[in-house]
């Protein structure tokens, strides 16, 4: 006789929907942690913001239902089926990537934030956030289009999606060609897409990224928390460039994994510069 199968509790179903496991804990505190310690060290800000709310309305109608939707979705997103190691390079890169790319918008003023700074440190920790959860997302549309799915499909879309997307880039970053910064950006970007390494894992990541782009471009627009110099609230181009930053980040990861493999290049170098001891 067969041993009976240990039953199914409600909440047993409910954390194999949502993907969540020890690691997810794990990486929820820390994220709660992140966001603590960035309201403490710009508390003057968290102070401008609070003081905006007008007693005479009910508190329901004050509420910025917009932010509370995108910060629960991507504290669902990041908590689902986590691998912290994998997990860990991701945010490095976000936070590597996220500071230069705002760097690059701030110090060339296609875009600028209320206050001022070029950039703000407080907005750097939302890339990571951003990537981790882009990261889930991109996993979530690998099971709707398999990897054997018609593939030429896929490398027709790509050159047709980022084909468009140049273009918008080169008319977007027109005003400013004479920075290098941007020159910089340009050249990157035609390496990216000129250098595919993987067509429908580009076009995924870049759906992904552009997707969480447009809710995040929103509410940044509108609430004026950052303004681009074209006064679009959010720009097509804005939206579509967090998908390019996502596949820049993606490939960057790609490249890490190759890189630190056992026959790795920096895996080698490694083992020449710090030999292995020997026991005497």
């Amino acid at each position: 006789m067969q041993d009976a199968l240990p039953p199914t509790t409600p909440r047993r179903t409910l954390l194999a929907l949502l993907g969540w496991n020890r690691a997810s804990y794990f990486l929820m505190s820390l994220f709660a942690v992140l966001v603590f310690i960035i309201i403490v060290v710009w508390w003057p800000l968290a102070v401008d913001y609070f003081a905006t709310a007008d007693p005479r309305y009910p508190l329901w109608m004050q509420l910025d239902w917009l932010l509370l939707g995108v910060f629960a979705a991507m504290s669902l997103l990041i908590m689902a089926r986590p691998d912290l190691k994998a997990d860990a390079r991701i945010v490095l890169i976000g936070f590597a990537g996220g500071l230069v790319i705002e760097s690059w918008g701030t110090q060339t003023n296609l875009w600028h934030y209320y206050t001022h700074e070029r950039p703000p440190l407080w907005i750097i920790p939302a890339w990571p956030i951003a990537s981790l959860a882009i990261d889930r997302l991109f996993r979530a549309l690998g099971h709707f289009f398999p990897a054997a799915q018609r593939p030429g499909a896929f490398k027709r879309l790509y050159w047709l999606i980022f084909g468009v997307f140049y273009l918008l880039l080169l008319a977007f970053v027109w005003p400013t060609l004479d920075k290098s910064l941007t020159l910089a950006a340009l050249a990157l970007c035609a390496l990216l897409i000129l250098t595919p390494a993987d067509h429908r894992g580009a076009l995924l990541t870049f759906v992904a990224g552009t997707g969480l782009g447009y809710f995040l471009e929103l509410w940044g627009t509108t609430r004026q928390c950052w303004t681009y110099y074209t006064l679009e609230t959010p720009p097509l181009f804005a939206v579509l460039a967090h998908g390019m930053a996502a596949v820049a980040f993606w490939r960057v990861g790609l490249l890490w994994i190759t890189l630190t493999r056992p026959d790795g290049l920096l895996t080698r170098l490694w083992q020449w510069a710090v030999p292995p001891l020997t026991p005497r």
